[in-house]
């Protein structure tokens, strides 16, 4: 461990008097490598059985939002990802939230910026579940160097994800080479990095995310053979396209049973919506079918909006996709 990293966690220590730190970080007891019904009896941690939102109260699930629903307004400046907490809760009635790193790029180890933040969203009542990792490396990159440092350069977000009461960072599985090789050099990273991220009571999250990450069987035994409580899946509805052309998506593995084999490890699911029908339905994703998917599994956890459409504006399409949520939800609770 570095010596900024040392007095980066020594620091937390003095910014916790303020933000009230010591009351958020609860230790993570995990289903990866379990049955769905083991993962339904063990998910009494933050990353399961968390006090049900206003949205979600009668469902079997929780409702979140993915900070990528709005990448549009952050990237134009029209929201601040200091902002986002009451957003949320402000214009859509969601009380927890998944943040995406790259709004907040150079702030991981800014103990100041993290502890606004912290305490925007604790005064509101919402709370942070997640980072989703991007642009620090390949996991699965099949050069030893650039695999290690890859490893290290999210012990960063895994503190900072401590620091603001997440469960869990999502991270990638990406890598070039054949399926075995790429397979071997994420489970060699994803092992190191979570073997880190226990000390900090933070789970390791892949998801579904192009490559070879979109098969759900290659995923699932790169879970299964990393074999670690901490390690699990963000299973996302929509991103099961293996390889894409100019044409759009080449090979798409189906994502029903990609979902079916993702949730014995899941610690996040992920709503992505692009398009709507007359009625509300997503035309991509049958929602109904996913739910009831993600229910036998025993998954009682969070289901975050990730809305990616450019029919509807962001936020109505926010608003559509929370609303096939809790339509869809309501007839298998």
């Amino acid at each position: 461990m570095n010596k900024n990293r040392r007095i980066f966690l020594k620091n937390i220590g003095q910014v916790a008097a303020t933000v009230g730190l010591s009351s958020t970080i609860i230790p993570i007891v995990s289903s990866c490598g379990k049955t769905s019904n083991e993962s339904a009896n063990n998910q009494e941690s933050k990353a399961g059985n968390e006090p049900a939102t206003t949205a979600s109260t009668d469902l079997f699930f929780k409702i979140s939002l993915a900070q990528w629903s709005l990448h549009k307004a952050l990237f134009n400046g029209d929201l601040d990802n200091l902002d986002f907490a009451a957003k949320a809760k402000n214009d859509f009635g969601i009380e927890a939230v998944e943040y995406v790193n790259g709004f907040f790029k150079d702030k991981a180890e800014d103990q100041a910026y993290l502890a606004d933040m912290k305490k925007r969203a604790d005064d509101l009542g919402v709370q942070s579940l997640l980072i989703m990792i991007d642009g620090e490396g390949n996991l699965g990159s099949t050069d030893e160097k650039e695999r290690v440092k890859a490893v290290e350069n999210h012990y960063k977000w895994v503190e900072a994800a401590q620091f603001l009461g997440c469960h869990s960072i999502r991270v990638n599985a990406a890598g070039k080479g054949t399926a075995e090789e790429v397979s071997s050099a994420a489970i060699s990273s994803l092992g190191k990095l979570t073997e880190f991220a226990k000390d900090f009571n933070i789970n390791v999250i892949v998801e579904n995310h192009g490559g070879y990450s979109s098969n759900g069987t290659w995923l699932a035994n790169v879970i299964s053979q990393v074999g670690m409580d901490g390690c699990g899946t963000l299973p996302d509805f929509g991103n099961f396209c293996i390889t894409r052309g100019e044409n759009g998506c080449q090979d798409e593995y189906d994502r029903y049973q990609g979902i079916t084999e993702l949730m014995p490890f899941a610690k996040g699911v992920s709503a992505k919506s692009h398009d709507f029908d007359a009625d509300g339905n997503e035309i991509h994703s049958d929602y109904y079918k996913i739910l009831k998917i993600v229910k036998d599994a025993g998954y009682t956890g969070h289901i975050g909006v990730e809305y990616e459409g450019s029919k509807l504006s962001e936020d109505e399409g926010i608003k559509a996709t929370k609303a096939l949520l809790l339509k869809a939800g309501a007839t298998l609770s």
